[in-house]
């Protein structure tokens, strides 16, 4: 059970607090074209200024390798869209050395309640390495720091890992972290039973770990996506073209039984939807397990799939979700992502759960998002926190 400090456990009256925020949102010629993690921040920040605290918030935005990344790369956009979405001014600290004479007098010259945000933190190159000095200097801003950027929690950089080292006061979670960690973390570790966790997306090889934790927990794991070719595969099936990773056969056998000796049933797909071309305007068809053709790849579960991975998610109390189940950006290959994020949607009374990544974007793209309990902020660190890894920018954070 993880219990960190929150913004809720400390006083910040008159105090300077550094916010590690996630505001690495995509940028198309200086305009943010999608503001939901600035959005999502919100919470947190607002109850820093009620509270009277002096707010320094921080962030890296991309990846920042040249010069020229820099110009694209600030976070100048981000400072003025908060100011809107706030209703007060958030001061740009427009600052090569991020934490140089510009960032120094702006957190000089504050008042209580007042904003200000650091200039992109990957313009440092000490950032990604955690190096000492540079999480020092961001220390020396403050009294008070507050982590709420679960999207790189998996990450220990001076941001978010560094800093805690040389900060005097409490270190601890913000609003957004906090509710990552109370359901990925402890919902996971802790289900409402029945447990169905739902795999999908490419690759076996990338939820090995995933796979292997989650058998130890769940009730159901259903497989999806390109991932369940390789299960087929590995039982002599024909796959055709579809997406496969013939390294991995023996791995799929492998799981299959460590989930009958723990008694978990483990489901994957009954028919598929094959097409002979990556494309929605591609000729497709149903066929059944084990019937690709060869000159055809599957893009999505078949409808006897989606109707035995619905039931299987019927009367569930805790479901997990990451991979979508099929080439869901396709209409014509969409229906078995649709199918699954419908069942979870027609729960009642259960904590559904979508860990970040593609299916956080198909739940949304969907438009069932607001029917999930909680959408995770953090692809890569919501994977780690299902494989059962510590995550460094969360055990950072002081324990209650």
């Amino acid at each position: 059970m993880l219990n960190k400090k929150s913004v809720d456990d400390i006083n910040v009256k008159g105090k300077k607090v550094l916010v590690r925020c996630d505001f690495n949102v995509p940028l198309i010629d200086g305009k943010i074209t999608d503001e939901n993690r600035l959005v999502a921040a919100l919470p947190t920040i607002k109850k820093l200024i009620a509270d009277g605290g002096k707010i320094i918030l921080c962030s890296h935005l991309g990846k920042v390798k040249t010069e020229e990344d820099k110009q694209t790369k600030t976070l100048a956009p981000v400072a003025a869209r908060l100011t809107e979405l706030l209703g007060q001014e958030v001061k740009f600290a427009a600052d090569p050395e991020v934490v140089g004479p510009n960032a120094k007098a702006a957190v000089e010259a504050m008042n209580d309640g007042d904003v200000i945000l650091l200039e992109n933190t990957r313009f440092r190159p000490e950032e990604t390495k955690n190096g000492e000095a540079f999480s020092k200097e961001l220390a020396s801003l403050c009294d008070v720091y507050v982590n709420d950027a679960f999207g790189t929690a998996h990450r220990a950089h001076c941001s978010n890992v560094g800093v805690t080292e040389f900060v005097k006061g409490d270190c601890v979670v913000g609003y957004l972290m906090q509710k990552e960690i109370d359901f990925l973390g402890n919902a996971v570790n802790n289900p409402e039973r029945p447990f169905v966790a739902i795999l999908g997306g490419a690759k076996v090889s990338s939820k090995i770990s995933v796979i292997e934790n989650l058998l130890d927990k769940v009730d159901t794991l259903i497989i999806g996506g390109g991932m369940a070719y390789t299960f087929m595969a590995a039982h002599g099936e024909e796959t055709g073209k579809s997406l496969l990773e013939a390294d991995y056969e023996d791995y799929a056998l492998k799981m299959e039984k460590k989930a009958e000796e723990k008694g978990v049933k483990l489901l994957i797909p009954i028919d598929t939807v094959v097409a002979d071309d990556f494309s929605n305007d591609a000729n497709f068809k149903v066929v059944g397990r084990g019937e690709i053709p060869a000159d055809m790849e599957g893009l999505d579960i078949g409808p006897k799939t989606a109707e035995l991975f619905a039931d299987a998610i019927k009367g569930a109390k805790t479901v997990v979700w990451n991979g979508p189940m099929g080439c869901f950006e396709m209409p014509n290959f969409a229906k078995g992502t649709i199918a699954v994020a419908q069942a979870m949607a027609d729960l009642e009374s259960a904590t559904t759960i979508i860990g970040g990544g593609d299916s956080a974007a198909a739940c949304n793209q969907l438009g069932f998002g607001d029917k999930m309990t909680h959408i995770s902020t953090g692809g890569g660190a919501s994977l780690e926190f299902l494989e059962g890894k510590e995550l460094p920018g969360v055990a950072a954070a002081d324990d209650k």
